[in-house]
């Protein structure tokens, strides 16, 4: 067996498709890794309230969710980067001076503004079409009755500006991004959305130096690891510094180009064994 490694892997394109399924090389991949004495991470845009139990189930050492926002080693939280509540304020009026769509990202707890519930209703409704041409063999991570989006998002409640990490505003306004980045790029750091059915405007936002590679790096040290010992693997654009501070970096072959130009090499897509067969590159199974 190879010396031990160490895998951050995104969740959306990565270990499920935009239908939510899940291919069962994935779930085997992850398993016989850490079988063989690997640790594998995910490392996701979501919150932590936002990874369904059926991905927290297939087994993982810890998490990096909310973009680099939160870490967790096992179940213990060990960082968390969150916003100075100055900061969420000034983030929160210029979405609603702006008449944007939003959610706040707590470690776990959500807080939508409330038309967010509605978006995600309409593209379920719209995208029942597509997902019955999902491919029937695979698993989905959603329990089928209502959708776990659906339950988050319909708790509208008063805002919380304290343990906040994380943004996503959503607009179908294609100028809502370069708004957005012009007013807040100088203390955030703004991203297109990896959410793209959610508006071709949309985008997230963490406070500035805040992503997942820079905390990456700081759980390696947590960890006693070198980032050489480090693979990344991903698909979107909140994956970029995930793939350039590990020692290797994986684009899906669902990624987008700018993200393969990122990557040291590509893999297979998300339904086509990409998980396993990088892990098996690289001889973690």
């Amino acid at each position: 067996m190879t010396a031990q490694r160490i895998a951050f892997l995104d969740v959306d394109g990565t270990i499920i498709d935009a239908g939510e399924v899940i291919a069962p090389s994935t779930i085997e991949a992850v398993q016989t890794a850490r079988a063989n004495g690997h640790l594998v991470y995910l490392s996701t845009g979501r919150a932590s309230v936002e990874i369904y139990p059926k991905i927290r189930d297939i087994g993982f050492d810890g998490a990096i969710s909310a973009g680099g926002g939160f870490a967790e080693i096992g179940d213990d939280l060990v960082i968390a980067r969150t916003m100075p509540e100055e900061a969420v304020a000034r983030m929160v009026g210029f979405y609603e001076e702006s008449g944007y769509d939003f959610y706040l990202q707590a470690f776990a707890e959500l807080y939508p503004s409330p038309g967010v519930r509605g978006r995600f209703a309409s593209y379920l409704q719209d995208d029942q079409e597509r997902r019955g041409e999902t491919r029937t063999d695979l698993d989905s991570v959603t329990d089928g009755r209502e959708h776990p989006a659906l339950k988050a998002f319909a708790n509208v409640r008063p805002l919380s500006y304290t343990g906040i990490a994380k943004s996503v505003f959503l607009a179908g306004d294609l100028t809502a991004y370069d708004r957005v980045s012009e007013a807040l790029s100088d203390d955030f750091h703004v991203i297109t959305g990896t959410i793209p059915h959610m508006g071709r405007g949309s985008g997230e936002v963490t406070l500035g130096g805040v992503n997942k590679g820079t905390t990456i790096l700081q759980l390696l040290d947590l960890l006693g690891i070198d980032a050489a010992s480090a693979i990344g693997i991903g698909d979107s654009t909140n994956d970029i510094e995930m793939l350039q501070v590990c020692g290797v970096g994986i684009a899906m072959g669902n990624a987008t180009d700018v993200v393969k130009a990122h990557a040291d090499e590509v893999t297979t897509a998300v339904l086509d064994d990409g998980v396993w067969n990088a892990f098996h590159r690289h001889g973690l199974i």
